[in-house]
Parts: C-alpha cells; structure tokens; sequence
C-alpha cells in the first residue's frame, strides 16, 4: 500500500504542476491585446505562398478569397506551389494567370521527407514581397485577411507573425469536439508567445520577413523532418529575434478550414504534428510537454488503481485530478472560445477533457515512434 500511497500523492504533484502551467496559458492569452487596425493603409509588399498537393475541390475558392483581399492590388503577389499533383490542382491554378497568380510545379527527382519544406523554400527564393504569408490550399478567409496582418507588421515591427486559424462547417459532433481541441491548441500557441516563450503556431496562417527567413538559415536544420514548417521555424525565429514574435489578436485575421472527417484522418494528423518534438531545442518546452504526457499517464493510472482498490484512497485522487483538469480547461476555453465566437462549444468540454486523457498519451508515444502517412505519402 506504500507504492499505491507513493503513486497518489505523485499524481497530486503532476496535477498542481498542469494546474499551474494552463494557469499560465490563461494569463500569457489574457497578456495579448486585440490589434486594432488604425492609420493609414498597409504598404508593405506581400507575398501570399500556397503548398497544394491534390487540392482540386477547394484550391479554387482559397485563391478567389485572397484576390479579393481589401489591398493594394499591386503590392500582392500570390504563388502556390504543386506539390506533385495527381488531379486537376495544376490546371485550376492556371486558370487564374491572368489574374497575376504564379504556379510553380515542384518536380523533384529524388525521394523527399519534406516536400512542403522544399516548397515553400523554393517559392520563397522567387517571391519578391517584404513580408511572406503562408496558408494552405484549403483555406477561406474574409477580405480584410492580408490588411490586418499587415497593418500588425506595420505597426509593431514584429519578425514573425502567428495569427488564428479556426475549424468551421462543422458536419458531425466528432468535427464539432475537434473544432474546440483546435481552438484549445490555438489559444495555447498564442499564450506561449504572450508569455514571451513561443512553442506552437500554425503554418495555415503564418506571416514572416523574407529576409529574416533567410537570417535564421530558413528550413536548414529542419528540412529532413515531414512537418514542421511553421513549429521548428517559429523556435529558430524566436531564438534570433527574441520579443519580436506576435500573435495577431483579430477576428478579421482568422483563417478557415475544415475538421478531420474520420478519426483515421486525425489520429494521422496529430501523430505528423507529434513527431516535430523530436526537434525541439528549449529544454523548457520539452519539460512541460514531458510533464503534461506525465499528468495524463497518473490519471490513467489512478484510474486502474481504483477499480483494482475501490475501498483505497485512490478514488478520491482520482476525482481530485478530474475535476482541477476540467475545472482549469474549461477556465482557458471560455475565453478562446469567446474570441473564436463559438461558445456553444464549450457543452463538450467534459467529454474532450476525459478523451484528451487516452489520445494524449497515445499520441505521445505514436507520434514519436515509427512513420505515418500524409498527402498520400508515407513519411517520418
């Protein structure tokens, strides 16, 4: 009984130890203005670069909303990249040449584990824009998308920029619960750079000097890894430029894009997203990331033990963690959920917080362990 007591009091300790760090998520969140778009129109040249591979259904309606962004027209440039496509993405992008988008067809011999990396790379090497922003081919976003990121560049002189990004058409209550673990991940990545620690952010919606992509060696270091293109470069951005890394607090900069529609689509996604770990460098990231995976581990645990020994004291530990780890979750999602408008979705905040338990240590140790498929390809 000494080992089970040992065990119950650790988890007590893993669980102050979370319930500090999302308290820090809600204060890095709460440490982050709304950017408000004032004074005269942007002017800074942008590139917007797309990454497609087999797009077809939705390349289309990404690049008619970024034409029609509220923005000097002349100061856009739109390239998208195919990334080896087997449909009609090519074509489709071609079909909007008169209208200034450029089509690079990426055509690599050689066998590649990051053919994004490759890419985006390459369309950076031939864009002529101060600022690059990069989204993905399936993306939708509002016409005042471009201006409000650059008027945040413009007005704060930040190196690299992360702004929202957001699931919507919803079809199922499985899309719906990973619209609000999205907004979840979302808040936390803008916490971290509140906190002047930045850990995550997402490529669909990410804005960055072309000359300070070059000053940190671009995806040099990093290339050999599948994913990666917008995490790993944020750690090389905020290790150069320290305090120069912003998360764009604005609903007008919000990105678009869609749940996974089967559970095979998200555990593949995660488990790419997963594996970037292997690359972090800040020992404190991968303390708390360690830490978290520790957390979720004792409640499974407690769990066990308590129908095991249901007359034992574990049962209250495990009632303990349970109630601290929703009590604080739903705290830090009332508020992303509010900038996002869609509190409605907090209803399934207790259903997320008990499944988050089992897909975190899953993906924890899938995610760092063996190849997974993405785009059709199977990479690592």
């Amino acid at each position: 009984m000494e080992v089970l007591s040992a065990v119950n009091y650790f988890s007590v300790f893993l669980t102050l130890i979370y319930v500090f760090v999302i308290a820090t998520f809600i204060r890095g969140w709460a440490k982050i203005n709304r950017f408000k778009v004032v004074g005269n129109a942007p002017a800074t040249m942008v590139s917007v670069i797309i990454a497609a591979r087999n797009e077809e259904v939705l390349i289309g309606k990404t690049i008619e909303d970024i034409l029609a962004q509220d923005y000097e027209k002349s100061l856009v440039e739109i390239i998208v990249i195919d990334d080896h496509s087997t449909d009609r993405t090519s074509e489709i992008i071609r079909s909007f040449a008169d209208r200034g988008v450029k089509l690079i067809v990426l055509n690599e011999p050689n066998a590649l584990n990051s053919y994004k990396k490759k890419a985006i790379q390459t369309a950076i090497g031939e864009a002529s824009g101060k600022l690059i922003v990069t989204t993905d081919a399936d993306c939708r976003m509002g016409p005042n998308w471009l201006k409000t990121i650059v008027s945040c560049y413009e007005t704060n002189g930040y190196k690299m920029i992360s702004s929202p990004v957001a699931y919507f058409e919803e079809k199922s209550v499985f899309e719906k619960m990973q619209t609000l673990e999205f907004s979840y991940l979302i808040g936390l990545g803008a916490s971290t750079i509140g906190n002047n620690n930045p850990s995550t952010c997402n490529g669909a919606n990410l804005a960055y000097e072309r000359d300070a992509f070059f000053e940190v060696g671009g995806f040099t270091g990093i290339d050999d890894l599948a994913s990666g293109d917008d995490e790993l470069l944020l750690h090389k951005m905020a290790a150069l430029y320290d305090k120069k890394i912003g998360f764009l607090k604005n609903e007008d900069a919000i990105v678009y894009t869609h749940a996974k529609p089967t559970l095979g689509d998200f555990i593949s996604q995660r488990k790419r997203w997963a594996s970037k770990s292997t690359r972090y460098k800040d020992k404190s990231v991968i303390i708390l990331g360690v830490s978290i995976w520790l957390f979720n581990v004792s409640i499974i645990l407690n769990g066990i033990l308590a129908i095991i020994f249901p007359a034992s004291e574990t049962v209250h530990f495990l009632v303990f963690q349970l109630i601290f780890k929703l009590g604080m979750e739903l705290t830090f999602l009332s508020t992303i959920t509010k900038f996002f408008r869609r509190r409605q979705l907090l209803v399934l905040t207790p259903i997320i917080s008990i499944l988050h338990i089992i897909y975190i240590v899953y993906i924890g140790i899938a995610g760092n362990s063996g190849k997974y498929n993405w785009k059709g390809r199977v990479v690592k």
